[in-house]
């Protein structure tokens, strides 16, 4: 008779089910999990093509408003993931709790975990091809490729420390975001649920490493191009390679997103609800 209750689930409820979920998930079919991976790769990656379409001109448009424009852009990706279904590495990390609660072994928590971080990889990357070759990026007169350079510049420029922190704050929100999804009933909960965690860590500028996937690569390849170069002449841009890429942010926003989501989610809610 589930169906027919529209009270939302309790955070013990909530909780019982994302372990389930994490069962689940640390036991299928490894090849549909990697294709589910791939999706949420592309997901998160239109989410953030989306994104930097509705930010590329910021004139005449407060700095604040503009970031909470880009921030609900961008849970197009998310929203995406969780109602149509796909796997992210970032979400995945909530199932840490049923690793802790010895009903998923850590052999599972790691072959899933690589799994889909490279589906997410490859699904990111399809899409910047996708993207390139679409010439999205000539949009007005090429201001969109150079927003592209200078989202990606911008990552690189980080520290490690802020690249690391930044990824902890991400997945504490994108997991929130992924409780509260268990906690509705219907679509129109879920997207709910999805919006504001998303839009405010969008907003605030945190680091996610799925989305980071496409932003960086995109402003890789986009840095390449005459047409979107020759606009960030007053950029320095020395820093957006492949290295800074994967060791000075993609590395630290990973490992920070794993912090992020395992332990200030996954772990907490576990002690509270799930301990014997």
């Amino acid at each position: 008779m589930d169906h027919y209750l529209v009270d939302a689930y309790t955070p013990k409820e909530i909780a019982a089910r994302i372990e389930n979920s994490g069962i689940t998930k640390s036991t299928g079919d490894p090849l549909r999990v990697f294709a589910l991976a791939i999706l949420a790769g592309a997901f998160i990656a239109l989410g953030a093509i989306f994104f930097t379409i509705v930010t590329y001109d910021s004139s005449g448009v407060a700095a604040g408003l503009m970031r909470l424009i880009g921030g609900l852009a961008f849970c197009l990706g998310l929203i995406l993931v969780v109602i149509a279904g796909a796997e992210l590495f970032t979400g995945n990390n909530l199932i840490v709790m049923a690793y802790v609660d010895g009903k998923v072994t850590l052999k599972q928590l790691m072959h899933n975990w690589l799994i889909v971080y490279f589906g997410n990889f490859i699904g990111a990357l399809g899409v910047v091809g996708l993207i390139y070759f679409s010439g999205h990026w000539n949009i007005d007169n090429g201001a969109v490729g150079a927003k592209v350079i200078a989202i990606a510049n911008a990552k690189v420029n980080l520290t490690w420390m802020e690249a690391f922190t930044r990824g902890i704050l991400c997945n504490i929100l994108v997991c929130l975001a992924i409780w509260l999804c268990f906690a509705g009933r219907t679509v129109v909960d879920k997207v709910l649920a999805i919006l504001f965690p998303i839009t405010a860590f969008v907003a605030m500028g945190f680091e996610h490493s799925v989305a980071n996937m496409y932003f960086i690569s995109a402003g890789l390849v986009a840095k390449q191009q005459p047409e979107f170069s020759s606009l960030m002449s007053t950029m320095n841009v020395d820093n957006l390679t492949t290295i800074n890429f994967l060791y000075n942010n993609l590395l630290p926003v990973t490992l920070g997103n794993i912090v992020g989501g395992s332990v200030f989610v996954g772990l907490f809610y576990w002690f509270i609800y799930l301990r014997d």
